[in-house]
């Protein structure tokens, strides 16, 4: 089993900054994707970034098309984390935003185990 825990979320304006962080915990040596998805209300849960475990210097990642250039994923694995710095934020980003993990590959959240309890991220002025 794998515990992921997000930390972060809050009130942001327009064209501000946040930065999320998840702590993951348990059986983590057999995790090799870790990411965000998000939920607006009424809407699908969505892919937001997601990066390999993989102990390389390129690591493989997968960026939605709304937020590239945007919002960059980031992983330490000795502190067993993942970040997700989110800037120029857009009313559109508003939803909660989760921490998702696996021991494969996927981008779908169908294709996740391991998840979180979500953080809200409203962006408003």
């Amino acid at each position: 089993q794998v515990q992921l825990v997000e930390s972060g979320g809050g009130l942001v304006q327009p064209g501000g900054s946040l930065r999320l962080s998840c702590a993951a915990s348990g059986s983590i040596v057999s995790v090799s994707a870790m990411g965000w998805y998000r939920q607006a209300p009424g809407k699908e849960r969505e892919l937001v970034a997601i990066i390999t475990r993989a102990n390389d210097a390129n690591p493989t990642t997968d960026i939605a098309d709304s937020v590239k250039g945007r919002f960059t994923i980031s992983r330490d694995n000795a502190r067993n984390t993942v970040s997700l710095q989110m800037n120029s934020l857009e009313p559109e980003d508003t939803a909660v935003y989760y921490c998702a993990a696996d021991e494969r590959w996927g981008t779908t959240p169908n294709e996740y185990d391991y998840w979180g309890q979500g953080t809200q991220v409203t962006v408003s002025s």
